[in-house]
């Protein structure tokens, strides 16, 4: 084989319609504009328009307020985590943090941090590492023999100090 020899697949890419270039072509004369008015011409961008009413994103309030340094954490059930135990994806006897989420396929990817919350029932003693955690989810787990250690809050007295 030769460089002059190599070629695409054949149907792995389609010619462009060139528009406008006779009746023969089937996008003639109009050029799939459909006829007359402001949206036949070239250069319309009305995305919002409404004929001269006040638009609708312009008729509503402003609502709200988003922070920008916000915290994006995967929220974990402690009986999504049970389930993971009882499965063999997660050892009850290693440290459970974000990595071992990701890895035992708790989470998908780790954000900045998982917390926990108390839904559903769980019975392994595990130790936690975590950036957060509800007081029932705490409760849960320290009643199950486990401990909870919350990363974010040893950030924060630090911060202070």
């Amino acid at each position: 084989m030769k460089l002059n020899e190599i070629t695409d697949n054949p149907g792995s890419s389609k010619d462009r319609i060139r528009v406008g270039r006779g009746i023969g072509s089937g996008k003639g004369k109009t050029g799939g504009r459909g006829v007359k008015g402001q949206k036949a011409r070239t250069g319309v961008a009305i995305k919002g328009f409404e004929g001269g009413q006040m638009p609708l994103h312009r008729r509503l309030p402003k609502r709200g307020f988003t922070p920008p340094n916000a915290k994006d954490y995967n929220e974990v059930n402690i009986g999504r985590i049970q389930e993971a135990v009882a499965a063999g994806k997660l050892a009850a006897d290693t440290l459970v943090t974000i990595e071992a989420l990701v890895a035992a396929g708790v989470v998908s990817k780790p954000r900045d941090g998982v917390r926990i919350l108390g839904v559903g029932e769980i019975s392994a003693k595990l130790a936690f590492e975590v950036a957060g955690a509800s007081k029932s989810a705490i409760a849960a787990i320290e009643k199950a023999g486990g401990s909870v250690k919350l990363l974010n809050v040893v950030a924060e007295a630090a911060t202070d100090a």
